[in-house]
């Protein structure tokens, strides 16, 4: 939801002294504020739930101008990989220290930085008619979300707990998303996003909302089948100087003077996984492969070290182990799409560039009949004990520009032209899956 946002008016309330918001978040960032929930008449007049620059929640309320609630969570929320349920649950008629209460995954916040109170009774710059309701950002001109949103919930004139929308799964111990709920959603409450990206209001009340700004996406990525995306935090304090991430963290933009590879968030060592990468920006420098070793300097491209291997733009070759693998396969350019397909059952890679994988000495490669790949070190060898899809640039005058697309059927807000075939039906691509392939995601782990 980069520089997108929903709005809708308010009528008349049920209530602005009780209220309930749900949702689950996937970050893909931190140090920013990002705003999920607002009310809005002006700056006098606001509510606002957010996490703020620090990755702390905050819950806040503006009336008249005066601050009269903030929360602010000890906790910090840092995980770009996983979803958080968070809820937010307000009743201003109950006594001093539960008028205010949240929840993220299933756990009540008990711990908060600042907890200045609402007065008993009081009502919230929430819920008035004529505010804005506004979903992705404060007041629909910065602060923007730029994750992902489902199941979200605004039960307005009810004060619900979390297991009225999440409960633990019995077998695997995680929390996990209730379905249908049996809540009451109020004058102005709403159901949005429930595995589906309309903006028509399921809870039967018709609040439905329009796209304020920008480009409204599905996604496949979801609390119950988590996607890997570019990992924004991977050496975050040494490589990603001046490299921007958008989409959801499917697309990073390379910058700045120190060059190292963006990995995907989930690492595998056994299974076969496939994924597709395009490159916006013809950079000669650009590079696209796995690792399973991290680099400590700037001087450590992607396949300098030892369990790592690329594709490399520069002059079209595969690098590997800090040597030529081979040479000759070719270039890319702009708007290609380059396929990576990793089996790490038989420890084999295969490239392809807009369906037609390479063809090395012996034959071209067919990661479907396990053919003509190219060797990897078996996982439980490598420093890391796992391999990471990744892609970077070297520092050319032209930087590269890479949307990864890891099964949601996206390159950036692009839908994929005509999706190929996929037996294992986890994930959306550009070109046909290999046969025993799956996408790089918490079920296609488990294919």
């Amino acid at each position: 939801m980069a520089s997108t946002y929903l709005t809708r008016t308010f009528g008349s309330a049920t209530s602005r002294t009780k209220f309930t918001v749900s949702l689950w978040l996937k970050k893909t960032f931190i140090g920013a504020e990002n705003h999920f929930f607002n009310g809005y008449n002006s700056a006098n007049y606001r509510f606002m739930i957010y996490f703020d620059s620090s990755d702390r929640l905050k819950i806040r309320n503006v009336d008249n101008g005066s601050e009269t609630t903030e929360y602010v969570s000890n906790a910090k929320y840092r995980d770009v990989h996983g979803w958080y349920h968070v809820v937010v649950r307000i009743d201003t008629s109950q006594a001093g220290g539960n008028r205010i209460k949240a929840y993220v995954n299933g756990e009540q916040i008990t711990s908060w930085a600042t907890s200045t109170e609402p007065n008993q009774g009081s009502d919230f710059s929430l819920g008035a008619s004529s505010y804005s309701n506004i979903l992705g950002s404060y007041a629909g001109t910065n602060h923007f979300w730029d994750g992902g949103i489902s199941h979200y919930h605004y039960c307005d004139g009810q004060s619900y707990g979390p297991t009225e929308f999440g409960q633990t799964n019995a077998t695997t111990g995680e929390w996990s998303i209730k379905a249908s709920p049996s809540v009451t959603y109020g004058n102005q409450g709403f159901f949005m996003f429930d595995d589906d990206s309309s903006l028509t209001d399921k809870s039967g009340n018709g609040n439905n909302f329009t796209v304020g700004a920008g480009t409204l996406t599905k996604t496949e990525d979801n609390p119950s089948n988590v996607f890997a995306t570019f990992n924004s935090l991977s050496g975050a304090e040494t490589m990603a100087v001046n490299s921007t991430f958008a989409n959801g963290n499917n697309k990073v933009t390379c910058g700045g003077t120190v060059y190292a590879p963006f990995g995907s968030t989930i690492g595998v060592n056994s299974g076969k996984y496939y994924a597709e990468f395009k490159i916006k920006s013809a950079a000669a420098d650009g590079m696209i492969g796995i690792f399973a070793k991290n680099g400590t300097s700037n001087s450590q491209y992607l396949g300098n070290l030892a369990y790592q291997y690329c594709w490399y733009n520069d002059s079209g070759r595969i690098i590997g182990n800090n040597a030529n693998i081979q040479t000759g396969v070719g270039q890319y350019t702009t708007n290609d799409i380059i396929g990576i397909a990793l089996d790490c059952t038989n420890n084999k890679l295969y490239f392809h560039k807009n369906g037609t994988y390479i063809t090395n000495g012996s034959g071209t490669g067919n990661p479907s009949s396990g053919t003509y790949g190219y060797s990897i070190t078996d996982p439980a060898s490598t420093d890391l004990g796992f391999y990471f899809m990744a892609a970077m640039d070297w520092g050319g005058s032209t930087r590269a520009i890479w949307e990864a697309n890891f099964g949601n059927g996206y390159f950036g807000t692009t839908a994929v032209s005509s999706a190929g075939t996929n037996a294992s039906n986890n994930g959306i691509f550009e070109y046909d899956v290999p046969t025993g392939y799956s996408a790089l995601s918490t079920k296609g782990l488990n294919l």
